[in-house]
């Protein structure tokens, strides 16, 4: 039994109907099961305006009832707009004000709630309306640099390309069970959405609470047969801290699908030890695109022919990806239809190429003679010392690349008018206690990466830490850490100024 993506609905229902398909800690719901609930989801749905090319924000975390939710709309035709519970109330307000929304799904409570708008300047809309883009899957908004979220509108046709992609090229085998960490509102988590409906498989929800690192979260995954991992590079490294994170522990888990984020030399090769029997394959690709745009899957080969920088491989089938400018960019159905309500971003961002949808990504990229691709970070994030332009991403690259290759993220210390006033790197040591804590480099570290890096570029000094910290979308938060080094900055000052 699985969900038809381009027919909306269930078929084959005769087949495995009480095998499981959603995993969540308060309940598991066979396919029979979700069946029926996103029927009923339906039913309600309906009676609360909601129809097709109406979208529909459904807000919760990892209940159940969230992927009921996404499913029914999916039947219904209502393009879903996933919100995390860990967003401020704020945050929902100003999506559903852009989309003209008057309710939405409470997937903590299972049941619709409209929205309060009072003292807002404006009411609520009795009624939502129908977007203006039509047969959308849904609309995922990420952060845009006003402050103002953006609603990137995916269409069917799109998911339907994903979940095609996903059976061709990934060998996930026949009804793969998928690690769920990733938040809804993060389009990585769509790559374990349709490809749990369209396969007939699983999708395992783990909570931010139950994926800390330890033996309780392996043990889930365990119990669970865990077959997909599907992660950022930055999440899978924190879970190297435990050692039973090994193919003994998890021997369901054949394939890691990496995204979000540069897959790291070091953090293939440690998995390539843990797990000889699994693949590793490493996808590059904005939201815009529908999850991603390019795969490889990363082998000894690869890591022998890359040891220092993986790239992030060919273009998916049916779609293209070259540099134009010095800038990735992207061309194929499964790049989005545009930015909600933003004419202006669509009108610099999106063009046309040979028919076909395409799109100027931001980020800064390559092709070697061999026609791979590579990705060299953010054309945005880029950062100026002493005049010189720096891609932090360079510099944990050949920090990993070192002898004894460690975690490591540079990080930006800035003065009060922004500017960049030096460089520091911040360490992983799995170490509780940091005072004597030794960091997996060699002694004149200085002068190896000199031989990778021109001077401006070698951060001034290594900082331990237990574990980098993520964001909610478990990318590295070098904000967070620059934040933490300057607070540690003040505490030494203020009690050196105390004696």
């Amino acid at each position: 039994m699985h969900f038809d993506l381009a027919q909306s609905r269930f078929v084959q229902t005769d087949l495995r109907p009480d095998a499981p398909a959603v995993v969540a800690a308060e309940r598991t719901l066979s396919w029979r099961e979700l069946q029926q609930a996103a029927l009923a989801w339906c039913d309600a749905a309906i009676a609360h305006g909601i129809a097709r090319d109406v979208p529909v924000i459904v807000r919760g975390h990892k209940e159940a009832d969230f992927f009921v939710a996404m499913t029914g709309a999916l039947m219904l035709g209502a393009p879903f707009v996933p919100i995390d519970t860990v967003y401020p109330d704020e945050r929902m307000r100003r999506i559903a004000r852009a989309l003209g929304a008057s309710v939405y799904f409470d997937a903590r409570r299972a049941s619709f709630d409209r929205f309060d708008w009072a003292g807002e300047g404006e009411p609520a809309p009795d009624r939502a309306q129908a977007l203006r883009e039509k047969n959308l899957a849904y609309v995922l908004f990420t952060s845009g640099t006003t402050g103002e979220p953006k609603g990137v509108q995916i269409g069917r046709e799109s998911v339907q390309s994903l979940a095609e992609w996903m059976a061709a090229d990934f060998g996930l085998g026949a009804a793969p069970v998928f690690l769920n960490q990733a938040p809804f509102s993060f389009d990585l988590s769509m790559y374990e959405v349709f490809g749990t409906l369209s396969s007939g498989g699983a999708i395992v929800m783990m909570s931010r609470a139950a994926s800390l690192p330890g033996a309780a979260f392996i043990d889930k995954l365990a119990l669970a047969r865990v077959s997909a991992w599907v992660s950022t590079p930055s999440f899978a490294q924190q879970q190297l801290l435990d050692p039973r994170f090994a193919q003994a522990a998890l021997p369901a888990l054949n394939t890691f699908l990496f995204c979000g984020e540069m897959l790291p030399v070091s953090l293939a090769r440690r998995l390539r030890a843990r797990f000889p029997g699994a693949r590793i394959i490493n996808t590059y690709g904005p939201t815009e695109a529908t999850v991603a745009a390019t795969w490889i899957v990363v082998d000894d080969a690869v890591l022998a022919a890359h040891p220092e920088r993986l790239p992030i491989g060919f273009a998916r089938r049916g779609g293209e990806v070259f540099v134009e400018g010095g800038e990735l960019c992207i061309a194929g159905p499964y790049v989005m239809r545009g930015y909600l309500n933003r004419a202006d971003l669509n009108a610099t961002r999106m063009f046309s190429r040979e028919g076909e949808r395409a799109f100027r990504t931001g980020d800064v990229g390559s092709v070697d003679a061999d026609g791979l691709l590579f990705c060299h970070g953010r054309i945005d994030d880029q950062v100026k010392l002493h005049g010189y332009r720096i891609e932090l991403a360079e510099i944990d690259a050949a920090l990993a690349a070192m002898p004894g290759g460690v975690h490591a993220a540079a990080v930006p210390l800035r003065r009060t008018d922004g500017t960049v006033a030096r460089i520091v790197a911040f360490v992983e040591t799995g170490a509780n206690d940091l005072r004597g804590a030794q960091l997996a480099l060699p002694g004149d570290w200085r002068v190896r990466l000199g031989e990778r890096l021109p001077p401006y570029m070698i951060p001034s000094e290594l900082i331990p830490c237990r574990m980098l910290p993520l964001t909610v979308n478990a990318k590295i938060d070098r904000a967070r850490l620059a934040d933490d080094y300057l607070h540690s900055m003040t505490d030494t000052l203020v009690r050196s100024h105390g004696r």
